[in-house]
């Protein structure tokens, strides 16, 4: 991966992509190279209501809370967007595989995006990001695994609360 120009990151606040943002600016000093945080949004309703929306105010508002997300997302992942990397920062309205493509569109890109745990019911029916990437990116991607914490939180209600059971069974001296 020698020659990288700049190093582009896919930011939408998840666990994950918090976890990306951190490596992306890892890889970025390393490199010595600029670092792009992308954030993807689109209008509740998708773009047939953006279309359909004459309320340039209420416009405004949906972009804008997309970037209170991405300043959000850097004051979690870091504490606020790091003084030691050159930082760009781009809201794009489109779904976030397409936005990330678009932006890193060169073969010296470095595009950094989270893996995060896909449920059953999300696999079906929500497009994975990462192998949206995967297959049309230009350029050499990372795909950052989910930290073994976030992959505990995420197993659902239901094995929670049978771990639950299984620990106060096993505190109370029951094996049932």
């Amino acid at each position: 991966m020698d020659g990288v120009g700049r190093v582009v990151v896919g930011v939408d606040g998840s666990v994950g992509s918090l976890q990306a943002l951190r490596r992306a600016v890892t890889e970025a000093r390393m490199r010595s190279v600029p670092l792009v945080a992308v954030i993807a949004w689109s209008a509740p309703g998708g773009e047939a209501a953006y279309r359909r929306t004459f309320d340039v105010q209420l416009k405004q508002l949906w972009e804008q809370g997309a970037w209170e997300r991405l300043a959000r997302a850097w004051d979690e992942a870091l504490g606020g967007i790091p003084e030691d990397v050159d930082v760009r920062q781009v809201a794009v309205r489109a779904d976030a595989g397409k936005a990330l493509v678009c932006v890193a569109n060169n073969e010296n890109d470095l595009m950094v995006i989270g893996a995060g745990r896909r449920s059953v019911w999300r696999r079906a029916f929500i497009p994975s990001v990462p192998r949206y990437c995967a297959a049309h990116a230009r350029c050499a991607m990372l795909v950052v695994p989910p930290s073994p914490l976030s992959q505990q939180m995420d197993h659902g209600m239901l094995p929670r609360l049978l771990r639950r059971k299984r620990v106060v069974n096993d505190l109370v001296g029951n094996n049932g």
